[in-house]
């Protein structure tokens, strides 16, 4: 039911931005591909906790509670931010709501420390450091609202840490060198963790017993290399886009002047 209603709201104010840009004759800023990627994020949202991968997550199978983690932390924060990239996301909330918003010094400065790289990057770690505890990673299995909040905070840290790799508003906070720095430190970080889920001897977590044939030492492992899979092409790819241009430029032939 969360999941149903915020999807609701934010398609509401995704729809109105779109309108909105369009009714101004800018559709090149609020074309149908922006759309599609709103759309997709929430198809991968819901994938990811509606659909019968939620209850092969329940049965105790620890690779099936990654994938989720990475489907709402990862993949779909992405692809928001993507979808609202440039003047439209300063159309998301109608105008009645962000004048007062923009306005308020102190909104204003929350929001400017919540967008550094440094904080981004210590929310981003600490949440992966703090929800890889065993303990509350098993408890968050049987406690409801417990893993709600997990949840949650997976979204918020993803939509962080892809703020400041896309920077949707122009900001330059960091210059693409930087960038591709971010995403090179977020992905040596993730490695800790992959390695110890990876080459550890023993399961760490023991609410999950591993199901359909999967022992839970296999499972285990399993849920480092999709988080390792994860890294590798969502970061990846965001550093190609990123160093493409400079590439291109590279490579494009050097004109040599004309002889008489």
């Amino acid at each position: 039911m969360v999941l149903v209603a915020s999807a609701a709201v934010a398609s509401a104010l995704f729809g109105q931005a779109v309108w909105r840009l369009r009714a101004r004759g800018r559709a090149d800023l609020a074309g149908w591909d922006r759309v599609a990627l709103f759309a997709l994020g929430l198809v991968v949202a819901f994938v990811a906790l509606e659909s019968p991968l939620d209850r092969v997550a329940d049965d105790r199978l620890l690779s099936a509670h990654m994938l989720q983690h990475v489907l709402i932390g990862d993949v779909a924060p992405a692809l928001f931010v993507l979808a609202v990239r440039g003047p439209l996301l300063f159309f998301a909330l109608p105008a009645a709501v962000l004048g007062p918003l923009a306005r308020n010094g102190r909104v204003r400065g929350i929001a400017r420390v919540l967008t550094r790289p440094a904080v981004v990057f210590a929310l981003w770690a600490l949440n992966l450091a703090i929800w890889h505890v065993p303990a509350l990673y098993d408890a968050a299995l049987t406690r409801p609202r417990l893993h709600e909040l997990e949840h949650a905070c997976w979204l918020v840290a993803g939509t962080l840490v892809w703020t400041i790799l896309v920077d949707p508003a122009r900001h330059g906070r960091l210059s693409v060198p930087g960038r591709v720095a971010f995403a090179a430190i977020l992905f040596a970080s993730g490695q800790i963790l992959t390695d110890v889920l990876v080459f550890s001897f023993v399961p760490l977590y023991p609410a999950y017993r591993g199901a359909y044939g999967i022992s839970a030492l296999t499972d285990q492992q399993l849920s480092g290399v999709v988080m390792m899979v994860d890294q590798l092409l969502m970061l990846g790819l965001c550093v190609a886009v990123l160093l493409r241009p400079r590439l291109r430029r590279i490579r494009a032939p050097r004109l040599e002047p004309s002889r008489a």
